[in-house]
C-alpha cells in the first residue's frame, strides 16, 4: 500500500467530485465545480488544493485556503474529504498535514475545518487537537414524492416574482440584497461583504448557480427577497443562499423566494432539494422546516491555532 499526497491537476476533477459527493452528499460537488474553485480563487486565499493517492487511486482531497474576507486576520479553513471505503489507512491525517504545513506558511494563525456528526470524525478532530465551535444543521426535502408547500393563488400588490435570468442586464440589486442578508448570518468568522466584481466572479458566474431556478421578490420595484439556486445536473438542487433585506423583514417574502424556486426546480426534473443552516439561525431553520423539510445530517464546525498542538 502507497500512500501520497500531491497537487490537484485538472484532470483530478471527476475524482474529487466523486468522492466528495460520496463523503457528503447533501452539499453538491461537480468536476465543473472542482475545477472552477481552482482556477478562479483570489490569490489572496492562497489556495491549494490536495489529493491523496492510494495505490494510484484517488481517495482523499484536502482544500485549504485563507479567509481573506475576514475582519479578524489570519483566519484560514480546509476542507477535507477522504473516500468513506478508504477510511483509516492514513489519508486523512497526510491531507490534513499538508493543508496545516500550507496555511500556516501563507501566514494563518487559526485553521477552521468541518466535521459531519459522526463519531470517526469527531474523534479525528479531537485526536488533531481541533475544538468544537459551532454546528450546522442541513436538511432535505423529497421533490419526487412530496415538494413544497402551493404558492399563494395572487400576490399582495406590489409584490412580484422574478428569476435570476430576469437580471442579467444588472444583477447589482441582488449584489446589494446578497451582501446584507449574509452580513446578519451566525457564524465562526464575521466577513466583509466581497467587492461587486469578486462576487459576480464567485456567486454570479459559478457553474452550479441555475439563474432559472433562482427566484428574486421585489415590492413596488425594490428587490426585497431572494433565494439563490444551485443544481448538479443529476437531479440534485442545493439553495445557495435565501434573504430578505433589513426593510422588508416579518413579511413572508423570503419564504415565498424560495418555494417559487422550489417549484421552478421540482418542474425541471429535481428531485431532492438540500439546505442547511447554523443552529443559530432560527429564523432559516423555521422557515425551512415549514417547507417540508427534514433533517438529514449534521455539520460540526472545529478551530485549532495552527502551530500550537
Amino acid at each position: 500500500m502507497t500512500l501520497t499526497v500531491r497537487d490537484f491537476r485538472p484532470a483530478d476533477a471527476k475524482s474529487v467530485a466523486d468522492l466528495r459527493r460520496a463523503g457528503v452528499p447533501h452539499r453538491l460537488s461537480t468536476p465543473q465545480g472542482v475545477a472552477w474553485e481552482v482556477s478562479t480563487a483570489r490569490a489572496a486565499q492562497r489556495l491549494r488544493l490536495f489529493v491523496a493517492e492510494l495505490d494510484g487511486r484517488i481517495v482523499g482531497s484536502a482544500r485549504a485556503a485563507l479567509l481573506p474576507g475576514s475582519r479578524v486576520p489570519a483566519r484560514a479553513a480546509a476542507a477535507l474529504h477522504v473516500h468513506p471505503g478508504h477510511r483509516g489507512r492514513g489519508a486523512g491525517r497526510a491531507l490534513l498535514a499538508a493543508a496545516e504545513e500550507h496555511l500556516a506558511a501563507a501566514g494563518a494563525d487559526r485553521v477552521f475545518v468541518r466535521a459531519v456528526d459522526e463519531p470517526g470524525a469527531h474523534a479525528f478532530a479531537r485526536r488533531h487537537g481541533y475544538r468544537h465551535t459551532r454546528t450546522a444543521r442541513h436538511l432535505r426535502l423529497d421533490l419526487a414524492t412530496a415538494g413544497p408547500p402551493p404558492l399563494p393563488s395572487a400576490l399582495p400588490a406590489g409584490v412580484r416574482l422574478l428569476t435570476g435570468a430576469e437580471l442579467e442586464a444588472d444583477p447589482r440589486p441582488l449584489y446589494a440584497a446578497n451582501a446584507e442578508a449574509g452580513a446578519d448570518e451566525p457564524g465562526e468568522v464575521a466577513g466583509d461583504a466581497m467587492a461587486y466584481e469578486d462576487w459576480l466572479r464567485h456567486t454570479w458566474d459559478h457553474p452550479h448557480i441555475d439563474l432559472d431556478l433562482t427566484s428574486v421578490v421585489t415590492v413596488d420595484g425594490a428587490l426585497a427577497a431572494f433565494s439563490l439556486a444551485a443544481t448538479d445536473g443529476l437531479g440534485r438542487y442545493a439553495s445557495a443562499m435565501t434573504g430578505t433585506r433589513r426593510a422588508f423583514r416579518g413579511r413572508g417574502l423570503a419564504r415565498l423566494a424560495k418555494a417559487a424556486s422550489l417549484h421552478r426546480a421540482r418542474d425541471h426534473g429535481c428531485t431532492e432539494a438540500f439546505t442547511g443552516n447554523d443552529t443559530a439561525n432560527t429564523p432559516m431553520l423555521t422557515l425551512n422546516r415549514r417547507l417540508g423539510y427534514r433533517p438529514f445530517a449534521e455539520e460540526w464546525r472545529y478551530a485549532r491555532e495552527v502551530g500550537r498542538g
